[in-house]
């Protein structure tokens, strides 16, 4: 293990004495947030401790098994927890190194995947509509809930713009919820393949856009000042029967400080419109805030995972080739057919080892 690691490490096993102290004193158990807080801080401090600890006890065995060799007696007996102690080192030292990398914040939090057909036109919509049906079905995959948010269809299939709302825990990682999981989806995706409305059989070339955005923590969102916002309503289109298109129950809220805007038109009463598109328009504006921070951030470290600028084409869905390819971590698999059905795993794997490998360089870098 390197020696930063072991620095850094030993710094929680001090950190866990002074908070078992703190969590004593009668003067903070009286003061219900200071408590709160430090017994957040005790069960993470306790978790990368205890690893800690379990590593040193596994290399004292390590090398208590390493001078046993020297025995003949004893040699073959020393092989063999040399082998399972190494095995179990390599693990132990894995976990640690995820365990002291930077958490996202918002990595537990709800997600709202918002798709927008791009260059391309009817063919970008209709892959919008695919990729909207990928993560659903990766998210049905996970036992996620998946709700629609807002969606305005495209004429041939598909569409100009959908917003789905997941929530549910990562099934590998129950301290990682949707936004954790595919907060890394957030930018360009290009489509290469011969579109249904080409007759001379070529190859197309279109786009979407992807954007990830974790839900806000109630405590935590941004509050909308009355003032700052325009509520329009408007008759639904679109399919619904007599109702929907007799009463205008669809909803366009416009933020007028910064432009942005959401709608929805997918509930049947106007009131459920109305705060299906004020919940999308906070993650929106949070969103923005939280990019403008990732800019300013890159400005200074270019990463190669997580920057989710909208403009960065991130990955290519090549059909005639059967071929993914993300850009990012020059990830290329031959499955797209099961990739485009909701499996995922891979690529999101991927993209999470690379993340958390920039992660450890930054750690060592700045230690």
């Amino acid at each position: 293990m390197k020696p930063f690691l072991r620095t850094q490490l030993a710094r929680y096993a001090e950190r866990l004495s002074e908070l078992d102290f703190l969590l004593s004193r009668e003067d903070i158990m009286q003061d219900m947030e200071k408590f709160l807080a430090l017994s957040r801080e005790h069960n993470e401090v306790t978790q990368i401790a205890g690893r800690w600890l379990r590593y040193l006890q596994v290399e004292s065995h390590l090398a208590e098994a390493r001078d046993m060799l020297a025995d003949p007696d004893m040699a073959e007996l020393a092989q063999e927890e040399i082998g399972s102690s190494e095995a179990e080192l390599l693990q132990l030292e894995d976990e640690l190194q995820r365990l002291l990398l930077p958490k996202d914040p918002d990595a537990a939090r709800p997600a709202y995947v918002e798709i927008r057909a791009g260059t391309g036109g009817d063919e970008s919509a209709l892959f919008a509509g695919d990729l909207a049906r990928m993560y659903t079905r990766y998210a049905e995959s996970q036992g996620w809930r998946v709700e629609t948010m807002s969606e305005s269809a495209a004429e041939l299939g598909g569409y100009k713009e959908i917003v789905l709302r997941m929530e549910g825990a990562d099934s590998a990682d129950t301290q990682t919820g949707v936004y954790g999981t595919l907060m890394f989806e957030s930018g360009g995706h290009r489509v290469q393949r011969v579109p249904v409305t080409e007759s001379q059989g070529r190859v197309h070339t279109s786009a979407c856009t992807v954007a990830v955005m974790p839900e806000p923590d109630p405590a935590q969102a941004v509050t909308l000042n009355p003032a700052d916002l325009r509520i329009d309503t408007f008759r639904a289109s679109g399919a619904g029967g007599q109702h929907i298109n007799k009463t205008d129950s669809a909803v366009r809220v416009v933020h007028l400080p910064t432009g942005i805007v959401a709608e929805c038109q997918d509930g049947r009463s106007q009131h459920s419109n109305k705060a299906k598109a004020l919940q999308v328009l906070q993650a929106r504006i949070q969103e923005k805030e939280r990019s403008e921070r990732a800019a300013k951030e890159a400005a200074t470290r270019k990463g190669l995972v997580g920057s989710g600028d909208r403009s960065d084409r991130i990955r290519t869905y090549n059909f005639p080739q059967g071929r993914l390819t993300d850009h990012r971590i020059n990830l290329t698999l031959y499955k797209l057919g099961q990739v485009m059905e909701g499996d995922l795993g891979e690529v999101l794997k991927a993209l999470r080892h690379a993340r958390e490998a920039e992660q450890l360089a930054e750690l060592e870098v700045n230690h």
